[in-house]
């Protein structure tokens, strides 16, 4: 049940980052601001993962897991209830920055919390089934919001995230224990932990790893219904057949990285740049789908690998390591906003795939040099 309370904590705060692009005109419309003005809420709740991750984590160091994280989500459930509630644009912008703060040391305490108690050939399958929470946000939480915006008002999604999260509150209150001798950390220990080479490099492989995947994913509506000439009302269907399989693969991505954690890292990443390429060069639609399923599989197999890698080189500081990791994954997710558009203005919108596959291929060569310098991070301990 603890692993349950944390994935439905996960799956409310990430539905509550994932949801806001779909009822953006909804919001521009009632609060009388620019579409562009309103976009600003997305940016704004990334840059604050990004900052607040990090901070907010140093911060927090030594304290207790499970009273920071019931004060963690305590913090989501006012922001979330203040979205719904706010009289104007700048309360709402206020809200999601507040929101935001919380984000990557809550999914980073959570982490921690789940894989303690976890055997070390299972931490990485651990993280897998915490990240779930997250998979079913985006293929779930995230049209359901929608829907319930587009039915009821854009109030009632923050509403009903509002609730998820405090439900989550609940069970997190109920089921999760209280700290066992050995799990607090040292404020010390938060900070000296970014000496280590091999955290700094498996950090570095996350932020340039997903580039070229969250590339595709952001354009991944235009390049459909462009180049691949699939239909406005096909792009809806397209984008649950990518969370499924990005679903299967964050399950599947786990239980590899628990027998070898590095080398099937690196194999994924090699074969998504085979898929990548193969997406330029698909002659069918039929293809294309199955390419696009396959992409968000092997995209997010890697990513239950990632964050074990960071838990295994950094005994000392394991939460802060993995707010900076989810503050990389940020930080990837708005390069690969920015590079696409640069691609799509200067090479054309077909070359977003090239371009993805290229940068896949630094995330590759990275891994093989973590790959060669052996010792931590080869397989979970």
């Amino acid at each position: 049940m603890k692993l349950t309370a944390l994935l439905v904590c996960v799956f409310g705060v990430t539905t509550g980052e994932f949801v806001v692009a779909g009822i953006l005109p909804a919001v521009a419309g009632d609060l009388r601001v620019s579409i562009p003005a309103a976009g600003l809420l997305v940016t704004a709740y990334a840059l604050g993962m990004i900052v607040g991750g990090p901070l907010l984590t140093a911060i927090t160091a030594g304290r207790p897991r499970k009273p920071l994280a019931l004060g963690l989500l305590g913090v989501a459930v006012t922001g979330n209830l203040l979205s719904t509630v706010a009289p104007g644009y700048g309360v709402l912008f206020a809200a999601r920055i507040v929101t935001a703060l919380v984000t990557s040391t809550f999914f980073a305490n959570a982490i921690v919390i789940a894989t303690t108690s976890a055997p070390p050939d299972k931490k990485a399958s651990t993280v897998a089934k915490l990240a779930f929470g997250m998979n079913l946000a985006m293929i779930l939480g995230a049209p359901l919001g929608t829907w319930i915006g587009e039915t009821f008002g854009w109030r009632s999604t923050f509403a009903a995230i509002t609730a998820c999260c405090a439900t989550g509150l609940v069970l997190v209150a109920r089921f999760v224990p209280n700290d066992q001798p050995g799990v607090r950390t040292r404020a010390l220990g938060e900070f000296t932990v970014f000496r280590d080479r091999d955290l700094l490099l498996a950090i570095v492989i996350t932020a340039v790893a997903n580039v070229g995947v969250l590339m595709v994913f952001t354009y991944l509506a235009p390049l459909l219904t462009g180049p691949a000439s699939f239909s406005a009302a096909a792009v809806a269907p397209m984008l649950l057949v990518y969370g499924v399989g990005a679903t299967i693969g964050n399950l599947v991505g786990g239980r590899l990285a628990d027998r070898a954690l590095l080398p099937s890292q690196l194999g994924a990443l090699a074969m998504l740049v085979v898929l990548l390429v193969a997406l330029r060069l698909s002659p069918s639609a039929a293809l294309t789908g199955l390419l696009v399923f396959a992409v968000g599989a092997v995209g997010f197999s890697v990513i239950p690998g990632m964050q074990a890698r960071v838990l295994t080189t950094a005994a000392a500081a394991p939460t802060l390591a993995i707010a900076v990791n989810a503050s990389a994954y940020q930080v990837a997710a708005a390069f690969a906003g920015w590079l696409g558009g640069r691609v799509v203005a200067g090479l054309g919108l077909p070359a977003i795939y090239l371009v993805a596959a290229a940068a896949t291929v630094l995330g590759v060569a990275l891994t093989g040099v973590a790959a060669a310098r052996g010792g931590r991070g080869v397989s979970p301990r």
